[in-house]
């Protein structure tokens, strides 16, 4: 009698992120704040916009990608007023800071530091030299920065970059000393900041390690605000060890949401209803007090800010109160408290529910960034 060998089910290629990539929301997909920006200040989660001339831009969540990459966002720099000249103290770009904690097995401050390569795809009507400008946070050792310039050959045209930083950047030794060590804490230890302008205060020398707080890009940087018609997208952001760029590590958006959630945390309003977002009492007659827990733990403890929240009372809704402090913060959550409206008692000892009123323009929100 023939025996059949009965073959094992086949296993299911399920691909787990192993978090190589050390940028949080490189492919763009979380935009907690809005999908708007006019002004500097952090834009798409984790992306802060930095713009210092006589020029202004707007920062907006886009689905401008690149054909057949599997992204299904990008950040996108539009140019809104023009700059012809990039004054010598001037300059634009955006910029993501990490945290220390998360850089530490790169072993920078030893013979043994690792290269790094960021890899992404980028696309703008203006072509020519941009510069990618690399920094070691001081964090108690030495500043070092490394700009490092790449091409924009076509315009309006998506392009894969990837630039490799090397810890002897230079022919310098910097990240190998001591001194080159990334604080191991919670607090910024690298950041990644794109140009798009840079004035000549604070142009360096490509591709070179150096102890300075100014080298932002080189002189060989294009001014991105020379004309209203600039327009410059960006997505598929990674940064990883070593000195390959590998595939995109695609996160799942769950995930995603929640590593940007660990620096700013957002309950946002809904034409729709009202959400709430804590209950707690009135322990005096002029103030309720609400705790709210955070879906992740923060970096740090928080900062909160608000606009069209209301206390649903016994027999009663308030109208629109502001928040008065914020109490007892932690990193896994926080005390808020709010005063009566308009002068209105409460009842001493009630319990109350704070809610967002049913606006798109109402929030509470949770801010622990580097």
């Amino acid at each position: 009698m023939a025996l059949t060998r009965i073959q094992p089910p086949a296993i299911a290629d399920v691909r787990e992120p192993n978090f190589r990539n050390i940028i949080i929301n490189g492919d763009m997909q979380v935009s907690q704040r809005g999908t708007s920006f006019a002004s500097n200040g952090y834009t798409l989660d984790r992306f802060t916009m930095d713009e210092s001339t006589d020029g202004a831009v707007t920062v907006t969540q886009d689905t401008d990608v690149p054909a057949g990459s599997g992204f299904a966002s990008s950040l996108k720099v539009d140019c809104t007023t023009a700059d012809g000249t990039i004054a010598a103290a001037q300059y634009c770009g955006f910029t993501q800071n990490i945290e220390g904690q998360n850089m530490q097995y790169l072993k920078y401050g030893t013979s043994s530091a690792e290269s790094l390569t960021l890899s992404f795809w980028v696309k703008s009507v203006k072509t020519g030299i941009y510069c990618v400008r690399f920094v070691k946070e001081a964090g108690g050792e030495t500043r070092y920065e490394c700009p490092i310039q790449y091409t924009i050959s076509s315009a309006s045209t998506w392009e894969k970059k990837t630039i490799i930083l090397t810890p002897t950047a230079g022919s310098t030794t910097f990240i190998q000393n001591s001194a080159g060590a990334i604080v191991n804490s919670n607090a910024s230890g690298f950041r990644v900041f794109f140009a798009l302008a840079v004035g000549s205060n604070f142009q360096g020398t490509n591709n070179a390690w150096t102890a300075s707080s100014d080298q932002l890009g080189t002189s060989s940087q294009v001014n991105f605000l020379d004309s209203t018609s600039n327009n410059f997208w960006i997505t598929g952001v990674q940064l990883e060890a070593g000195s390959v760029a590998t595939d995109f590590e695609v996160v799942p958006f769950d995930q995603n949401l929640q590593r940007c959630q660990r620096y700013y945390y957002r309950e946002q309003g809904d034409a729709a209803d009202q959400r709430a977002v804590s209950n707690g009492m009135a322990d005096t007659t002029s103030r309720y007090r609400g705790i709210v827990i955070f879906p992740t733990t923060m970096r740090a403890n928080v900062s909160a800010t608000e606009a069209g929240l209301e206390t649903l009372r016994p027999g009663a809704v308030n109208n629109e109160v502001s928040l008065d402090a914020t109490i007892d913060p932690s990193t896994n959550a926080v005390m808020l408290q709010l005063p009566t409206d308009s002068g209105t008692p409460y009842t001493a000892g009630d319990a109350l529910t704070l809610r967002i009123t049913n606006s798109t323009s109402s929030f509470v929100a949770f801010d622990a960034e580097l």
